[in-house]
């Protein structure tokens, strides 16, 4: 999981503080935004079809992504640390080796980019999601919950089965990994 704190809370109002959040949207701009070319998801509306183009830009993002990840396989099974029993379910033990570590760029990557939105609506959040290459059919449940954002994204490629659920209300950004069925639709978890 990857959670950051708004710059609100990291920062004062002054000067310093303002110059400082301005450096950093800078930064946060130039390494990461990628067009993937697709209309962003609006609340209340439809999920468009994906067009051959964006599921080819969302394949290359994802390999991008996971560029520095293991080969797609299978799940293999780690020895827990004999202090604490090893988990028996969850992203830990069902996602391949590719998937967990693809699992730990996406939740950065993304969190990154959202966390300095102010109002963080679904319009906005959506419209972030597609300039990193999410395409609108990969991202479901975006909608406001009280005063969050949240949405998760299907990100199953090679026979993985990485998703995550995202949480954003301009105090804190929360993207975790989670684990979608293998094949057929994707359904958001409750």
């Amino acid at each position: 999981m990857t959670e950051i704190p708004s710059p609100k809370a990291l920062f004062t109002r002054s000067g310093r503080g303002l110059a400082a959040t301005a450096l950093a949207s800078l930064a946060l701009v130039a390494c990461g935004s990628e067009q993937a070319g697709t209309a962003s998801v609006r609340a209340g509306s439809s999920t468009p079809s994906p067009t051959p183009s964006s599921d080819v830009a969302f394949t290359a993002m994802l390999d991008r992504v996971a560029r520095p990840c293991p080969a797609p396989g299978p799940v293999e099974k780690h020895p827990g640390d004999a202090a604490a029993p090893a988990p028996t379910s969850g992203p830990e033990v069902e996602l391949n080796a590719r998937d967990w570590c693809a699992s730990a760029l996406h939740e950065e990557r993304i969190t990154r980019a959202v966390w300095e939105l102010a109002d963080p609506t679904p319009e906005k959040v959506g419209k972030v999601l597609n300039d990193l290459g999410y395409v609108d059919g990969r991202i479901h449940g975006l909608r406001q919950s009280g005063a969050a954002t949240t949405f998760a994204l299907d990100l199953r490629d090679k026979g993985g089965r990485l998703c995550l659920d995202g949480s954003v209300d301009g105090e804190r950004t929360m993207v975790t990994a989670c684990v979608a069925p293998r094949t057929g639709p994707f359904a958001v978890a409750k």
